[in-house]
């Protein structure tokens, strides 16, 4: 926690504070992007149970927050969703509600939650852009999640057009990083590709990567979102979302995704397609037109620069890492 004084301090919880966009946060902060006027509070499922009201309500009571960085949520890889689906719609509802009630009731002055690109609809036109949340109904493999994600915007613009309340939400492409839930089953497809190359170096076997290879994505590196997230914070006054990704020229298929992995933890062995396996939506290319009017300027990390990165934090910290 950095502690300040002074009436014009801020106090910034962070919910879901120890995952993967949470500790991005505390390392640019850390590392002097934070103000001496905030105060940051990092808190994940040990300080309490955001699916319990009561729970939720005693932690915002303990802290006393100003602003709220909303991240905690039930998160899974594609194959998890499938399975899941209920449970992702339910757990995600009863966070979403009680966290940001309990943010009214208690006077919070802004809230900034995080959403997915899976929320839009699966038949659309692209790229797609904020104004296409609501089109029509997300992929149904990970129905679940992504209703109960888009609830969030609805309830941000109740609480606004009630209460005044300045809750916005923000849209982050595929996020990957140090801290990344690197599990093979359940993580990310980009997470789950660094530990799978991984072990194939490791036992000098042929990589299998599952699906065709082509769908296409647009990764953004834990750090950069982070900064993104702190300029979000102090200076971005809408409620409607917003959209933070790289372009749509620097979407890239899961094949070239696991072509710079491999270059990156140097793997000299086979490289295999499992086809039996689902693709899962082939793109969900993204405009960040409305971001670029507002920071024209903002570098992001080269894809494969961000990926050697993250594939020597893994290295090094394999041992938590993997789990």
């Amino acid at each position: 926690m950095t502690e300040v004084t002074g009436p014009t301090a801020k106090r910034i919880l962070v919910t879901g504070g120890t995952g993967l966009v949470g500790r991005a946060i505390q390392k640019v902060v850390a590392d002097g992007e934070g103000w001496p006027d905030e105060e940051w509070i990092f808190v994940s499922s040990r300080d309490a149970d955001l699916t319990n009201t009561t729970e939720t309500k005693a932690l915002f009571e303990q802290h006393k927050p100003t602003h709220v960085i909303h991240l905690a949520a039930m998160v899974g890889g594609l194959f998890k969703n499938l399975r899941y689906n209920l449970d992702f719609w339910r757990r995600n509802i009863h966070i979403n509600d009680n966290v940001l009630h309990s943010a009214y009731e208690t006077g919070v002055q802004k809230v900034v939650s995080c959403l997915s690109t899976c929320i839009f609809p699966d038949k659309t036109t692209y790229p797609i852009d904020e104004t296409m949340i609501h089109n029509g109904p997300p992929h149904n493999s990970n129905f679940g999640y992504s209703y109960a994600k888009r609830m969030i915007d609805v309830q941000n613009r109740g609480y606004f057009e009630q209460h005044g309340c300045r809750f916005t939400a923000v849209i982050p492409t595929n996020v990957f990083g140090p801290h990344d839930n690197f599990n093979i089953e359940d993580g990310h497809v980009l997470p789950g590709l660094i530990h799978k190359v991984y072990l194939a170096k490791q036992t000098g076997s042929a990589l299998t990567i599952w699906g065709t290879g082509k769908p296409r994505r647009q990764f953004i590196y834990s750090l950069d979102l982070a900064r993104l997230f702190l300029w979000v914070l102090r200076e971005y006054d809408e409620v409607e979302p917003i959209i933070l990704s790289v372009g749509e020229e620097d979407e890239v298929s899961i094949r070239e995704a696991a072509e710079a992995i491999v270059e990156a933890m140097d793997f000299r062995g086979e490289l295999l397609f499992d086809t039996t396996k689902a693709d899962g939506q082939f793109k969900k290319t993204a405009s960040n037109a409305k971001l670029r009017r507002y920071l024209p300027s903002f570098h992001f990390t080269p894809f494969r620069q961000a990926v050697k990165e993250t594939c020597a934090w893994f290295s090094a910290n394999y041992a938590s890492a993997r789990k």
